[in-house]
């Protein structure tokens, strides 16, 4: 536990930390697209897309998106499948669906301005207090936190706090403190340098770059050699492992897809057919015979694993080669839900979870 004057410190620490961390972002602040622009909506969607995924791997999935959804009129506008296609890739896919939600909200209760405070920020879906500290301290100047797992754990590094950083109340606990040291008039400045600090110094895997942070003299966790237990995190639950086997249906020249359901997992989205368990050659083939096709070639594909948050698919699969058994059986018209498309068609069309592309160049074959 922090002792008395360390705990006493804290305040003070975090007010002496303000100007050298604007001084050391005015010369190390990183290029990105959104803040070349920063209007309302592109930090918005900016946000939105770094929730668990790589500033780098974000770059080009925005320039995509705001090709064709510039403005908030087009993102109310847009069909949800589409949606879906453009945000393929990123994950979290009811992130893009919140999008939609907040977009339509925005053009019917705001006149298709973004909410230009902290408060009215959190009532559109899809975004809590982090996001809205985001938007509301870098696009229109207000003077709140903004409070990432970054942040989170450079300050309780300077701090030397070792609290539980995923238990909420530590969270909004140094939202509060950070509120009374935020510099008036700059919190939009503070808050991105706060953030980049965390995402190139005080890094989140691996040893942090004490000898290029701008709070080295300030840190206690540097100071007592606690930056390896600094933040605290509990350990993670064990993802379960979900057996499956995946089918790579050629016939025609297209591949078969299926859509889920609207709910669950991956929901709306077009996958692969599967089955559940790992299941031999004689299995499958029986499997596509149900569907209504004749199976006329099978091959075994490499073993192929994805992690989601909280289980992991360890995927078995086949390529199969076919031909509908008769054309009044072919559930690709009979059933809304089955798809025969060209690779094409789903590359342009087609929103698939990343889950299946260990099987892109199978899906590719002639």
């Amino acid at each position: 536990m922090l002792n008395k004057k360390r705990g006493a410190d804290k305040e003070d620490i975090l007010l002496h930390a303000v100007q050298p961390l604007l001084h050391w972002y005015r010369d190390n602040k990183r290029s990105l697209p959104w803040r070349e622009d920063p209007v309302p909506y592109h930090i918005w969607i900016s946000e939105i897309m770094l929730q668990q995924t790589r500033v780098e791997a974000v770059k080009e999935y925005y320039r995509r998106f705001l090709d064709e959804l510039p403005d908030i009129a087009s993102l109310a506008a847009v069909q949800e499948e589409r949606l879906l296609k453009l945000w393929e890739g990123l994950g979290y896919y009811n992130r893009a669906r919140n999008l939609k939600k907040s977009a339509i909200i925005i053009m019917e209760k705001y006149q298709g301005n973004m909410p230009d405070a902290y408060e009215e920020l959190l009532k559109l879906p899809g975004i809590g207090a982090y996001t809205a500290g985001a938007i509301a301290s870098i696009a229109f100047g207000e003077d709140v936190p903004a409070v990432d797992g970054n942040v989170l754990r450079v300050i309780t590094r300077v701090t030397g706090d070792p609290s539980d950083i995923s238990d909420d109340s530590v969270r909004k606990r140094i939202a509060g403190e950070l509120l009374k040291t935020l510099p008036k008039g700059q919190s939009g400045t503070f808050n991105q340098a706060l953030m980049d600090l965390g995402a190139v110094v005080c890094i989140p895997n691996g040893q942090p770059k004490c000898d290029q942070c701008p709070w080295k003299e300030l840190c206690i966790a540097r100071r007592e050699g606690m930056t390896d237990r600094i933040p605290y995190k509990p350990p993670k639950r064990q993802r379960t492992v979900e057996k499956k086997t995946v089918l790579v249906i050629r016939l025609k020249g297209g591949v078969l897809l299926h859509k889920r359901s609207a709910k669950g997992l991956l929901a709306g989205l077009y996958e692969l057919p599967s089955i559940e368990g790992h299941c031999k050659k004689v299995e499958a083939l029986d499997y596509v015979r149900e569907l209504g096709f004749a199976p006329i070639y099978i091959e075994s594909l490499p073993l192929a694993k994805h992690i989601f948050t909280h289980k992991e698919w360890l995927m078995k699969a086949y390529l199969v080669r076919a031909d509908e058994l008769s054309e009044t059986n072919d559930i690709t018209k009979a059933d809304g839900q089955w798809h025969l498309v060209s690779p094409e068609e789903m590359e342009k069309e087609y929103p698939v979870p990343s889950a299946f592309s260990a099987f892109e160049g199978y899906i590719r074959q002639k």
